[in-house]
């Protein structure tokens, strides 16, 4: 099986481009960010703080997490409910970087994760990807750009979504999560040596995509 990885910080564009470049080469999108992002919305809506290890503990063992394809799309569920959208929300975000750094949480998704990587060719994007979850992976990449040109996107994406944007609020969460990500004593955010770095600050969704997908097919052959 052919499994690709796609680390970096928050609005450095991993799920845009490893969603268009999985449908480029035909693998499985693994969006493990939106797991975590699933799980801090249930710690969220069940009155805990995502930062409360033992609370978000106790909830793991009824929380029923499922991915789905729909229309070539990746939805995610919990229970019965699609949450795609409500996970998306600032508060989501920051619920996910610290729930992120629960050593339960991120044993209670890494075997799905892997799991997904044994059965067929997958592309996944997150934080640890290429350093945790697929150490192996046949091809890494690591994707940065400024928390500048990362929090202008994050901008323009939510107000094409009809909401209200502050956009030195969201500089501040970026900051505040790039921080979180790297300095996490689980499986902080870093770079694996054989990861190939792109800064993608001056480039466009096509021009990255076309990069990537260059390399992954030099890769694989």
């Amino acid at each position: 099986m052919v499994s690709v990885a796609i680390d970096g910080p928050a609005g450095a564009g991993k799920s845009t481009l490893a969603r268009r470049l999985a449908a480029e080469l035909g693998y499985i999108y693994v969006d493990t960010g939106a797991m975590y992002r699933a799980i801090g919305l249930y710690a969220l809506r069940a009155g805990k703080d995502p930062k409360d290890n033992a609370a978000v503990d106790a909830l793991l063992p009824e929380i029923e997490l499922r991915l789905a394809s729909i229309a070539g799309e990746q939805h995610i569920y919990l229970k019965d409910e699609d949450v795609s959208t409500a996970i998306r929300t600032e508060a989501a975000g920051m619920a996910a970087s610290a729930v992120g750094a629960n050593p339960a949480v991120r044993a209670f998704l890494l075997d799905l994760q892997r799991s997904m990587a044994k059965k067929q060719d997958v592309l996944m994007d997150g934080r640890d990807i290429g350093t945790v979850v697929l150490p192996k992976a046949t091809v890494k990449f690591f994707l940065t750009a400024s928390p500048e040109v990362r929090a202008k996107r994050r901008c323009d994406e939510l107000s094409a979504k009809g909401q209200k944007v502050d956009y030195n609020k969201v500089l501040k969460d970026i900051q505040q999560r790039d921080y979180q990500d790297t300095h996490r004593e689980i499986a902080p955010l870093k770079m694996s040596r054989d990861s190939i770095k792109v800064d993608t600050s001056d480039m466009t969704i096509e021009e990255v995509l076309e990069k990537l997908k260059e390399i992954v097919v030099q890769k694989v052959g």
